[in-house]
């Protein structure tokens, strides 16, 4: 039961008009006539109307003293965090030279009539490097021997190569790339002369291997890459490849170190193979561009806030709001009129400062750059809390980011217009969706915030705990999170089920967006590591997907259209199945129930339209290596204790 506000004088109109009425025969007994007729009667009404109003004021603690409060135990507003999305810089052809894309190069989405345009910026520089190719090298399947060939003759067309050893090829031959310089994240293009057709067997446009790169992961350190074009038809015509290329490691293989790009004969995972190796009569690699991080952010430089007056305590205000969270190359600088510069460092209070210490605060919602106060101390003397910029100083923010705010979570190749020039540049796009972004934090939100900030008091020893902490540690990429203790677990060990947020999450849900990344994980690891106990056994991770599809049958009501009615049944499938917004209460299916098929039916009866639903036929989904595959019918699911449910497609029909 939850606690009931105390009402600091509980006292209402008729209560003070009955006190004031037994007081009377005490301080006016020759007052008798206490009828409602009577003048004082109604001025006892008007002042007890007059007080009640006073109490009502009373009883509403203002959020002025709310927020004091808040500072006062440590807790702060949450500031508006920036939508990031990756966004690829598209070169206008291959360049003999390094192409650099400077830091704050601006993209944005194109504007219309009813959308402004959301810029977002680069959040450091990158080179597009020239690609030097060091090393080609093949093998058959695991375990035989390397063969090295020879680059000059290979470029120039003079000695081609199989791409694939064995032959006829097996699953796990390979075609290694080794470069000189880590091309993580580039575009790259191989070009590459097929000497004839050889790829007899295989669907041209479904090829049978994958392109990997050799990360940083010690269980699978070959990382695939994604495909941006085969115009090579699987090595059976000349043609370019091109290929993102995701973050690489060097490392060495057979006795040659370089950034290693492979090409992986994977038969099992398309339909048909090879009869006969394919055969390369010349390879050249080319960068194309390049990936980059972006935040939906626009970047000043220089602003100047004005000028010291040699005072403590001195406020001064940015021009854009709100603010998001600085990096470390956005500071304070202070000129002197002689012309010397002095940095200054940002804190979050004044309490550990003293009259040497360049100090500053800084608050994200209204600009408000605030100095250093000097306070009167007890035995008279003045304490100043940050040193004081001399006289006529002028005060320059070098640098500050603005905006943020869920207006930036745009979807995929929707960041297509370059607001930097860069004459090198063709285009840009972003292939993923944009994401992470969330407004700063009104007071009632942290009103119901509150409390979980003060039942943890910034320790995590019980569930709640945890789960209300992972969402401090990372509350942009947090959808839900629930914490999971003995007896599901060992002894002394707790599992933190993260599911990530997802921009539009009562619809289908890609598998792809509920993997949680692992700068996620590594935030929130990070926070909670710091606030467990020590003898707790701690692991930060996904729960487990139990994938569903479902054949349903239903009658629509005949006033009622049933195209119309087929879409909302789909859709509140798609929601109720869910592990952010299904379940009963719609806050996400909850971990370890079960699911029956009497529970679909249950929730479809809910939906306008329908009128009664004939029959629902239940089916798990098996997800595996990027492939769904479906079972045999069941009459009900059985999840583990860290299980969600969660949609793959549903057969709809009304009959």
């Amino acid at each position: 039961m939850g606690l009931k506000t105390p009402r600091l004088d509980d006292r209402a109109f008729t209560d003070i008009v009955a006190e004031a009425l037994q007081r009377i025969p005490l301080y006016t007994p020759e007052w008798t006539d206490h009828n409602l007729s009577d003048p004082g009667i109604t001025l006892i009404e008007l002042f007890a109307w007059m007080s009640d109003i006073i109490l009502y004021r009373l009883n509403r603690v203002p959020d002025k003293h709310f927020i004091k409060f808040m500072e006062l135990v440590g807790m702060r507003l949450r500031e508006a965090e920036p939508a990031r999305a990756p966004v690829t810089f598209w070169l206008a052809s291959p360049q003999e030279q390094a192409v650099v894309i400077p830091s704050a190069t601006e993209v944005a989405t194109t504007r219309t009539e009813t959308d402004p345009s959301i810029t977002f910026s680069t959040d450091f520089e990158a080179t597009i490097q020239v690609p030097t190719l060091r090393h080609v090298l093949t093998r058959p399947s695991a375990g035989g021997q390397f063969r090295s060939h020879n680059l000059t003759a290979l470029a120039k067309g003079f000695e081609g190569l199989n791409v694939f050893e064995s032959q006829p090829p097996t699953t796990g031959d390979t075609v290694y790339l080794g470069f000189a310089e880590n091309l993580s994240q580039h575009l790259i293009g191989i070009d590459m002369e097929v000497d004839k057709a050889e790829g007899a067997g295989i669907d041209p446009d479904n090829p049978p291997y994958v392109w990997e790169v050799l990360g940083r992961g010690e269980d699978t350190p070959w990382v695939p890459c994604d495909v941006d074009y085969d115009g090579t038809k699987g090595f059976n015509v000349s043609g370019l490849v091109r290929l993102h290329l995701p973050q690489m490691q060097e490392g060495e293989r057979d006795g040659k170190v370089a950034y290693w790009v492979r090409c992986r004969l994977a038969p099992q995972e398309s339909i048909g193979a090879y009869e006969i190796s394919p055969r390369v009569q010349r390879l050249v690699a080319q960068s194309w561009g390049i990936t980059i991080p972006t935040t939906s952010v626009t970047t000043v430089h220089d602003e100047v806030m004005g000028r010291s007056d040699g005072s403590p305590g001195q406020r001064f205000y940015l021009e854009h709001t709100p603010i998001v969270p600085r990096l470390p190359r956005e500071r304070l600088l202070v000129r002197m009129e002689d012309g010397t510069e002095e940095y200054w460092t940002e804190v979050s209070d004044f309490s550990d400062s003293d009259k040497d210490s360049p100090h500053y605060t800084l608050d994200s919602q209204t600009g408000e750059l605030r100095l250093g106060p000097a306070l009167p101390q007890r035995d008279g003397s003045i304490f100043r809390y940050g040193k004081v910029p001399p006289r006529n100083a002028m005060l320059v923010m070098r640098a500050y980011r603005y905006g943020g705010g869920m207006a930036g979570n745009v979807g995929k190749n929707t960041l297509n217009i370059l607001k930097t020039s860069l004459s090198q540049v063709d285009r840009v796009a972003n292939r993923e969706a944009a994401k992470g972004g969330r407004d700063g934090e009104d007071l009632e939100d942290a009103k119901v915030r509150l409390p979980g900030y003060m039942r943890t008091l910034r320790r995590a020893v019980t569930a709640e705990d945890f789960e209300y902490l992972a969402e401090e540690a990372a509350p942009g990429d947090t959808g839900r999170v629930y914490c999971l203790q003995p007896p599901y677990t060992q002894a002394g060990e707790v599992k933190v089920l993260v599911i990530p947020a997802v921009a539009n999450p009562a619809v289908y849900i890609p598998p792809e967006n509920l993997v949680l990344s692992d700068d996620v994980r590594e935030r929130i690891q990070t926070y909670l590591d710091e606030r467990r106990l020590l003898s707790t056994k701690m692991e930060v991770t996904t729960p487990t997907y139990h994938w569903v599809q479902t054949m349903v049958r239903f009658r629509a009501s005949r006033f009622e259209n049933a195209d119309e009615v087929r879409d909302r049944v789909r859709d509140r499938l798609f929601a109720f199945l869910n592990p952010l917004t299904g379940g009963q209460d719609g806050t996400g299916w909850p971990f370890g129930r079960d699911l029956f098929a009497s529970d679909i039916m249950a929730a479809l009866l809910t939906v306008p339209g329908v009128d009664f639903v004939r029959s629902v036929r239940l089916f798990p989904i098996v997800y595996q290596d990027g492939q769904f595959s479906r079972i045999d019918e069941v009459s009900e699911i059985a999840l583990s204790a860290q299980g969600v449910v969660a949609s793959y497609e549903h057969d709809v029909r009304e009959e």
